[in-house]
């Protein structure tokens, strides 16, 4: 691809609503978005593929590094409640548990909110080959973790699989999937899923199991969609919906890597925000899960929805220098995500 051509695709407007959902093919009108939890008239939503469901275009990751208190405080505490409240008074309505401690943790923020959100979560994770391979024990996971966290049910439950799926064995993923369908058949969980970051399985596991309604994989602030044989591609085709993780590329876009309260804070800001426009430029996505620490983020990324998606022509320059060295700045242990800068 020239430079030329990289640009403008670079610059592109985002899809409206309607055009979002016209692009999935096959897929059914969207539901009213007025009538999704917790609506608030200045947030986006957005079907999660073929659920039938919105979710808030941005919505919550269940990361929280760099929260400046020790988990299981009461001062921890207070801040998840906080941030979770703000959440969904700014139409934010999916938050994403993915272990045992973070459903805990959330369930309990929003104990006395839980019909306003929509929850996805794994309790036991299928990296485990113990796990993983057993239908028992996966049954057994979602149990536990309902009955732990004092969920009646959840909304999505999204298995993790290793980074990269194929060093799941096709034991363990059929165990997976039959545990996902059991799942749905009982109503413990309403909609069912994979999170993972190998790309090159998905397209033809979407295809292969019916089980999996939404993808949980990268998606960052400098991820590109490739001109041809892209992921996207099957996920338009069977309306399956995609949750990206990794928009600020766990921190490394900031001048501050993410620290709260920094004293670059207002530039961080508004790096968040440009993010934000991009990755939404993306009609694809359902929603971007990025981990927010403080309420003044909460409030910062739900702003993004609001700003122009087209960046001007100074915005694209100063955007590309920022994803250039945030890829470069990668710790080592976060060298795998280069391969999400073309999808």
């Amino acid at each position: 691809m020239d430079t030329q051509t990289a640009r403008r695709d670079f610059i592109r407007t985002a899809a409206g609503a309607a055009g979002f959902s016209m692009l999935q093919t096959g897929a059914a009108p969207a539901p009213d978005p007025r009538k999704t939890r917790s609506y608030n008239e200045n947030m986006e939503y957005r079907p999660l593929g073929r659920t039938g469901v919105m979710i808030s275009a941005i919505s919550i990751g269940g990361h929280w590094k760099r929260i400046p208190y020790k988990s299981n405080t009461e001062e921890f505490r207070r801040n998840r409640r906080d941030v979770m409240n703000a959440c969904l008074d700014h139409g934010i309505n999916y938050v994403d548990a993915c272990s045992a401690g973070e459903v805990m943790v959330y369930a309990q923020a929003v104990k006395d909110r839980r019909e306003e959100v929509f929850m996805g979560f794994d309790w036991t994770m299928g990296r485990d080959p113990a796990i993983a391979g057993s239908l028992d024990r996966m049954k057994q996971g979602l149990d536990d973790g309902l009955r732990k966290s004092g969920l009646d049910y959840v909304d999505l439950w999204r298995v993790t699989l290793r980074e990269q799926t194929t060093q799941n064995s096709e034991r363990e993923i059929e165990t997976v999937m039959a545990a996902l369908e059991w799942g749905k058949k009982t109503g413990k969980a309403r909609f069912t899923g994979i999170a993972t970051h190998h790309r090159p399985w998905i397209a033809a596991a979407i295809a292969k199991y019916p089980q999996i309604e939404v993808v949980v994989t990268p998606y960052s602030a400098g991820s590109k969609e490739k001109p041809e044989g892209s992921m996207f591609d099957s996920l338009r085709k069977l309306n399956v919906g995609l949750i990206g993780i990794k928009p600020f590329a766990s921190g490394n876009l900031f001048a501050s890597r993410g620290t709260p309260d920094s004293l670059t804070k207002q530039d961080d800001d508004q790096r968040a925000r440009m993010a934000l426009r991009y990755v939404l430029c993306c009609d694809v996505l359902s929603a971007s899960i990025p981990g927010l620490v403080t309420v003044e983020q909460v409030k910062n990324a739900a702003a993004a929805v609001k700003e122009r998606r087209r960046f001007e022509r100074a915005e694209v320059e100063r955007y590309e220098k920022l994803t250039a060295r945030m890829w470069q700045r990668l710790p080592e242990d976060y060298h795998w995500l280069r391969n999400w800068q073309w999808v």
